[in-house]
């Protein structure tokens, strides 16, 4: 009958060309929820200052772990 080779053939190229492309696609969009993706890491004095800044604690807490974590 029809020979169908190389018509599958070349599919299978394009399935296993988006098949690592789908695998790449996740783990760059997995990393980039790690903050991987550029993104600026708040430092611990920055999270310390948010977090006296939403209440969490109080100004004297607040200024003894700032002044700890300068030392």
């Amino acid at each position: 009958m029809y020979e169908w080779h190389g018509f599958g053939g070349g599919f299978m190229w394009i399935f296993w060309i988006l098949l690592i492309l789908a695998i790449l696609w996740a783990v760059r969009f997995a990393s980039g929820r790690e903050g991987g993706s550029g993104e600026k890491q708040k430092t611990a004095v920055e999270i310390l200052e948010e977090r006296y800044a939403k209440g969490e604690i109080e100004r004297e807490e607040f200024e003894q772990k700032r002044n700890d974590l300068r030392s």
